[in-house]
């Protein structure tokens, strides 16, 4: 079954809000250029990525890093949301 995000239990990174926080389920029908920058970034399957910023350019944040990531980069990397989100002001919902 679908849910509002569109692709059963996962989704597309691009959906989250910011501050919520995916990991990583699968990559979307992209080329080896794509994986080799995702993975030079530390993103593969079971990584954990927190949304930092969408507009003007999309930050995540893996792990201590920060990446700001192309819209190639984004739509090809879906996730399972994470029920612990950090709201953008460090306070955790319960």
């Amino acid at each position: 079954m679908f849910n509002q995000r569109g692709l059963g239990s996962g989704s597309l990174l691009k959906l989250l809000k910011i501050g919520e926080r995916g990991v990583v389920s699968r990559l979307g029908r992209v080329d080896d250029r794509i994986v080799q920058k995702l993975r030079a970034m530390g993103i593969t399957l079971g990584t954990s990525i927190t949304v930092e910023q969408q507009f003007p350019r999309f930050l995540v944040k893996v792990g201590c890093d920060r990446f700001a990531m192309s819209e190639e980069l984004v739509r090809a990397i879906y996730v399972h949301v994470a029920s612990n989100e950090i709201k953008p002001h460090g306070i955790r919902s319960k």
